[in-house]
């Protein structure tokens, strides 16, 4: 059944301005929701809505306690209709419900932890150096913006929203064109919370038209953008015009690292989830295994039989490990990448093909698929393929694992299977990456900042000071000197 979605901006549901599309389930391509687009003249009227509704005593003036309630009714929400969230993910992007159900549950911690974040935070006493009192106080920018992707809806739009709130900031969101109603349905649960109208605005439609114009409004005071590292790069350029800060949570080509000494079962199911889990949808997927040569053949054979046991199938079922991609254009781009791996010269142990038969043939996906026999510098190895896809490869010498890891345009995460603590931390402090899992992979918690280097962004999203991204620094000196200043005196 197609459901007609509205938008929330301005302080009001309602229909956007522009023409009418439709969202597409994954599993099958039928038709789940239809929704207008937003157009430039939506912004600026969800834009200048929020400018005035920040600075209205019901929400300038909360106090911090007060703030922090209504992040807590918002976790509350969130977990009221925690299954009903869940079933609307996976609808929206074809995820496996275990999968969105862990996500939901990560949404609410994520309100959880910046309420209580809000509730403790304090300004700082500096130290003085003179006869006066120093003090540093932390203040909303304004109005600011958010651009999420597709592939974890619910849990990116927390990241940014929640501490954003917490800051006392307005927000606009730009949800990703073809998943927006994990955005509605968030600020449909923050309006019944208590969020003054007008506070939270969702936007959905094309980047090219509302994140172009939500990016070039003079009112827009911070972008928080996670996406694909093109996108973010036109996104610096335009807020360079403004001296705007943006927080770019970018593209990444993870090195995962199997040394001679690991436990192979542990590193087996490491590496399996940090590729396979989302069907690789996940900038932080580990789509490059380095394997020690004395543990290659023996790490190789029991990859590719956990490979057959992994349950490809329809998202709704609670035994599914992978669903489909999210739609037929994104796989057909992860198809001409193992095109092209195979052009280069690599084999294909595995998978390089779509399923067949019953609803694997209306949907979109593809199987898992593995890799060897290609340089880290073949393109397959070195672009983001955002797709279930992964490339061994043996190594040898640890000075050039660790420069054929770094070798890469991104920074985002890693992963290293060792039992020798002294190896993980001389190789963990020696890669370029943001994130670095030891004997573990794709763990996170909302307490530990998350962020990247090179290309694949920069700016803190996570931990107790992410609130920090959004908020601007003032500091105050306070006299306490009993003489008039002596300059004047004098």
């Amino acid at each position: 059944m197609t459901e007609q979605l509205q938008s929330y901006f301005a302080g009001r549901w309602r229909d956007a301005s522009g023409p009418e599309y439709t969202t597409e389930y994954p599993h099958d391509g039928s038709t789940v929701a239809k929704l207008h687009a937003a157009t430039a003249a939506d912004v600026d009227e969800a834009v200048q809505t929020a400018e005035r509704a920040r600075q209205q005593p019901a929400w300038a003036r909360l106090k911090h306690h007060e703030r922090a309630a209504l992040l807590y009714r918002i976790a509350s929400g969130i977990r009221e209709r925690g299954e009903e969230l869940a079933q609307l993910q996976r609808l929206d992007n074809g995820k496996p419900i275990k999968e969105c159900r862990a996500l939901v549950a990560s949404a609410a911690g994520t309100f959880q932890f910046f309420g209580a974040a809000a509730e403790t935070w304090e300004d700082t006493i500096t130290p003085s150096r003179g006869d006066y009192l120093s003090m540093s106080v932390n203040e909303p920018l304004g109005v600011v913006g958010a651009i999420t992707p597709w592939n974890s809806p619910i849990a990116s739009e927390a990241q940014k929203l929640a501490p954003a709130l917490a800051a006392g900031c307005a927000v606009v969101f730009k949800p990703a064109e073809i998943t927006p109603r994990m955005a509605i349905e968030l600020a449909r649960i923050a309006q019944q919370a208590g969020v003054p109208d007008g506070i939270i605005s969702v936007l959905p439609g094309k980047g090219s038209v509302v994140g172009d114009a939500l990016v070039k409004h003079p009112l827009i005071k911070r972008i928080a953008f996670t996406g694909g590292t093109n996108v973010g790069m036109g996104i610096q350029r335009l807020a360079a015009e403004k001296l705007m800060p943006t927080s770019l949570e970018l593209g990444g080509k993870s090195p995962t690292i199997v040394m001679p000494d690991a436990d192979l079962d542990h590193a087996v199911a490491g590496v399996l989830y940090g590729i396979f889990s989302s069907s690789g949808e996940s900038c932080i997927a580990g789509s490059r295994a380095f394997v020690h040569e004395s543990v290659y053949a023996a790490f190789k054979a029991r990859l590719l039989e956990g490979v057959k046991q992994l349950r490809v199938g329809d998202p709704a079922l609670e035994s599914t490990q992978m669903g489909p991609l999210v739609n037929l254009g994104h796989r057909a781009s992860v198809e001409k990448y193992v095109q092209m791996g195979r052009d280069e010269g690599g084999t294909v142990l595995c998978g390089g093909e779509r399923p067949s038969g019953g609803y694997f043939d209306g949907g979109s996906y593809y199987l898992p698929t593995i890799f060897e026999g290609l340089p880290n510098r073949a393109r397959m190895c070195q672009e983001e393929i955002f797709g279930p896809v992964l490339a061994l490869l043996p190594w040898k010498d640890e000075d050039d694992l660790i420069a054929q890891c770094n070798d890469n345009m991104f920074g985002l995460a890693s992963g290293i299977w060792t039992r020798d603590f002294k190896s993980a931390w001389r190789i963990g402090r020696a890669l370029q990456t943001g994130t670095v899992w030891v004997n573990t992979y794709k763990v996170f918690s909302i307490s530990t900042p998350f962020t990247g280097v090179k290309m694949s962004g920069y700016g803190q999203e996570k931990g107790r000071l992410g609130i920090l991204e959004y908020t601007s620094q003032k500091s105050f000196y306070w006299g306490l000197n009993e003489s008039p200043m002596p300059w004047a005196t004098s």
